[in-house]
Parts: structure tokens; C-alpha cells; sequence
């Protein structure tokens, strides 16, 4: 099974800037995107019949945003955590028959971290919210998590120590959610490649020259370790500031 994850910083430019192409040469059985900024009516998406699609839109208009297409029919579909609405369209729930998918595009602490202690809380009500599902079935998480874990997962660890996406307690709150029984699966496979990235300013010539941060991930249950085949990073794929992710598990 072959999932993807793409944070595409508006749904409506990506889809001018290559999205369709690389959706059909993924060829996925379940492809989730966030950051999709747009709301309901506001694009017709043609992936073909084999394809469910599921919304979550924010209520602000062109903003966050997430989206799953699946040729697995889910049991049942959720959007936010619990009864919470989300106003923000951050989460969306999949179940199947052997495990839970959440799409997730966690909130930004912002440049001036005017919105840390909000993550922070965050962090701790999403974390137990997955540790609910993973009691039920195996959980796998996808989406844009907002923060380089480790010194290895971003260009220049040092410069950026305190920034936004890595601070202290954005990569304390990562690190919470792996002991509680989650794999980081890129690092699982690969523990020690570097100059890997999945997201890159708009700043002249930053992608050119490689300077990216890792905050896209795909996270499984512990249990899950023994079916995880290969996890990528598609460093070449252009039309968003972010670079699809895949998991392949047997």
C-alpha cells in the first residue's frame, strides 16, 4: 500500500503548477494534502472514479485547510478531534479496517511565537487523541507537523534554534509523541541521511541551494514497524514551498 502526503500551499496554484501530473504518476492509494485554502464549490478536482474525496475546510477563507482522496472506501470519516469542530480544517480521521489515517496539518507557533503556548496545547490534545485511536487499531499519521525534530532534520540547526518550528518546546512536544509508541519513519529507515528536506522558503535561491527544514512526516504505530517498507521524500517535485512524502508499507 502507497500513501502521500503533500502540503501544497493553496490547492487551486498547485493544480496550475503540475499537481494532476504528479497525482496520477504517484498513483497512490491514498493521497492527503493540506494547506488546501479554499472552501467547499470553490474547485472541481477530476482524479478519477477510483478515488473518494473528503474535506475539511477552514471557516477563514483561503486558509489551512486538508484533504484525503482514497481508492479504500474508509468505515467511517471524521473531521477534527472528537466533537471539535476545528475551525481551522486541520485533521481528518480515516478508519479502515486495520487502522486509523490522520491527515493532519498542525498549527504554526508563528514568527514572533505569538501562538506557541496555543501549539503547545495543542500538541498535548492531539497527542491523546491519537493515543485513543492507537487503544482501538494501529494509527498512521501524515501531514505537515510544523517542526524539524532534530538538529539533523534542518540546513542550519544552529541559526534557527528558538525560531519558530524549532524551539525547545515544539521539538520537546515530537519527542513526547514517539516515546508515547509512534516511528518517525523516514528517520526509522534512514537515522542518519542528511540534507534531506521537505519544505523551503520563497527566499532567492533557498531551494537551489538546498537550505530546507524535514517538517513533513509520516508517523506509525510501534506495531506497525515490521510493515514499513520505505518512506520518501520528493525533493524534486515543484508547485508548492513543501515536497510530497510517501510511505510504502506491506
Amino acid at each position: 500500500m502507497k500513501l502521500v502526503s503533500w502540503n501544497v500551499n493553496g490547492l487551486r496554484a498547485c493544480v496550475t503548477k503540475g499537481f494532476i501530473d504528479y497525482f496520477k504518476q504517484a498513483d497512490a492509494d491514498i493521497f492527503c494534502v493540506q494547506e488546501t485554502k479554499l472552501q467547499e464549490g470553490q474547485i472541481e478536482l477530476d482524479l478519477g472514479p477510483e478515488y473518494d474525496q473528503y474535506w475539511n475546510y477552514a471557516l477563514k477563507k483561503g486558509y489551512s485547510g486538508t484533504a484525503v482522496f482514497t481508492k479504500i472506501p474508509p468505515l467511517s470519516v471524521r473531521y477534527g478531534i472528537e466533537e471539535d469542530s476545528e475551525s481551522e480544517g486541520r485533521i481528518i480521521t480515516l478508519e479502515f479496517e486495520n487502522f486509523y489515517l490522520v491527515n493532519v496539518y498542525t498549527p504554526n507557533a508563528k514568527r514572533d511565537l505569538s501562538r506557541l503556548d496555543y501549539r503547545i496545547e495543542w500538541e498535548e490534545r492531539f497527542r491523546c487523541y491519537l493515543l485513543q485511536l492507537d487503544e482501538l487499531k494501529p494509527v498512521i499519521v501524515c501531514g505537515d507537523l510544523n517542526v524539524a525534530h532534530q538538529e539533523i532534520d534542518l540546513k542550519n540547526a544552529k541559526s534557527n534554534l528558538g525560531n519558530s518550528g524549532f524551539t525547545l518546546e515544539e521539538r520537546g512536544k515530537m519527542t513526547d509523541l514517539l516515546a508515547a509508541g509512534f516511528i518517525d519513519t523516514f528517520r526509522f529507515l534512514y537515522p542518519d541521511r542528511t540534507d534531506v528536506y521537505s519544505w523551503w522558503s520563497y527566499m532567492p535561491k533557498v531551494r537551489e541551494r538546498n537550505i530546507g527544514w524535514r517538517i513533513d512526516y509520516f508517523l506509525v504505530s510501534a506495531r506497525l514497524e515490521e510493515k514499513v517498507k520505505d518512506a520518501e521524500i520528493d525533493c524534486q517535485v515543484m508547485g508548492s514551498d513543501h515536497c510530497p512524502v510517501s510511505l510504502s508499507l506491506s
